[in-house]
């Protein structure tokens, strides 16, 4: 079986977790600050914190941001269910949108889903094509917008408008206009799930890149208090001579990245861009070669003149817009031994929220991408001859799925 996305874990990596079990930092220590200063130096951003998820990371912005009850978030309908799930945590209500025919969120449907109550914007790169941020940050800096805006904490008064929380779980290396994701918009959070591009088991990151008058390391400092249940000191500040003592300054969480999950990060990054995005572009021209001149598919934009993929996941459509004839595809795929995904079931078809009124057809475009989507394996170690035995059996399947129709 050809696996769909196994994490690149080589010598490399298990030395320098060895070592970091060796030197008696287990937990958030000296090589998760050091993957905190490389991510800001790679993305050219203010400041750096790492946390336990992507999840983790956008709630503790939400929550630092004010988002309660009675506010309101707006994201796409086509999207993981982490992104709806932290407004839903705090209290707000997540007003969803449709897409565009690249996946991304809808700049118009933005537009329109505004109102009032609107706190925070928050686009996702889906499949690691970064989302218009220049037209977002138009957007919420138009004067008639800004005029709509009511802040209700000291936080969105200093900002004075909708705050724009880039998703970019799937996106660290993409590039808009020449600037790397992290350095798109206000705040920016990574994922390093297992899946990911550039790992850490299990982790993610904040990305602050905020405007004038914050400072963007004092938001540091406070994200980094709500990260350790509130606690004023992280292990590493406590060993200093004198350090011991701290203070609980309000009730926070946990999650904080550990030196564990830091270690395989710093050989990730290293190599990031000239071995690991290197090998992910190889195998995304061998399918757009393979499948763009086929009219049975249709191949995802993934390098346009203004961004770049980070080539996460290569989601291929099907010409047939017929939801059982993509999961009868795709079962014929897994028949021959190679492992897809579907990237992904939009929101309003999942139980928890259609319970809560959300109704699939008032997204159509994210309908029409979800119900012929199909993502192909795309890993480090993929072979060349694998990617040749994923085309021909993709191929192959629809064929045989379409004869069986």
């Amino acid at each position: 079986m050809i696996p769909f996305s196994p994490p690149r874990i080589d010598k490399e990596i298990v030395d320098e977790v060895s070592r970091a079990l060796l030197s008696g930092w287990i937990t958030t220590g000296p090589r998760t600050k050091e993957f905190e200063k490389m991510l800001t130096n790679y993305g050219g951003h203010a400041s750096t914190l790492c946390v336990s998820s992507a999840s983790a990371g956008l709630e503790l912005v939400l929550r630092w941001y004010g988002v309660k009850e009675g506010d309101e978030v707006i994201l796409p309908a086509y999207t993981y269910a982490a992104t709806a799930n932290v407004v839903v945590h705090c209290g707000a209500k997540p007003v969803m949108v449709d897409s565009g025919d690249d996946f991304n969120i809808s700049i118009e449907a933005i537009r329109k889903a505004i109102t009032p109550r609107t706190k925070v914007i928050m686009p996702v790169d889906i499949g690691g094509l970064p989302c218009d941020y220049l037209a977002i940050n138009a957007l919420v800096n138009e004067p008639e917008i800004k005029r709509y805006f009511v802040p209700g904490n000291a936080e969105q008064t200093a900002l004075g408008r909708i705050l724009v929380l880039s998703d970019a779980a799937h996106s660290i290396g993409g590039i808009l206009w020449g600037k790397s994701v992290g350095n798109l918009t206000d705040i920016s959070v990574y994922s390093f799930h297992a899946v990911k591009n550039l790992t850490t088991a299990e982790g993610g990151a904040i990305c602050l890149n905020l405007p004038d008058p914050f400072d963007n390391g004092k938001v540091y400092a406070i994200l980094n208090t709500k990260s350790l249940h509130g606690q004023n000191k992280d292990a590493l500040a406590k060993t200093k001579v004198g350090g011991w003592q701290y203070d609980i300054v309000e009730a926070g969480y946990k999650c904080n990245m550990t030196d564990l999950q830091a270690a395989i990060g710093l050989i990730e990054l290293k190599r990031y861009d000239q071995d690991m995005l290197v090998r992910r572009k190889q195998i995304f021209d061998r399918y757009a070669e393979a499948f763009s001149n086929d009219s049975r598919f249709i191949v995802p934009v993934y390098e346009l003149d203004e961004k770049i993929s980070s080539y996460h996941v290569f989601m291929l459509r099907l010409s047939i817009e017929d939801e059982s004839f993509r999961d009868a595809v795709i079962q014929e795929i897994f028949k021959r031994e190679v492992a897809v995904n579907v990237h992904f079931k939009p929101l309003p078809m999942m139980s928890f929220y259609k319970k809560l009124g959300y109704q699939m057809s008032n997204y159509p475009i994210a309908y029409r991408n979800y119900i012929r989507e199909i993502s192909l394996p795309v890993y480090y170690d993929l072979t060349d001859e694998q990617v040749e035995k994923v085309i021909e059996v993709v191929k192959e399947s629809y064929n045989v799925a379409l004869s069986n129709n």
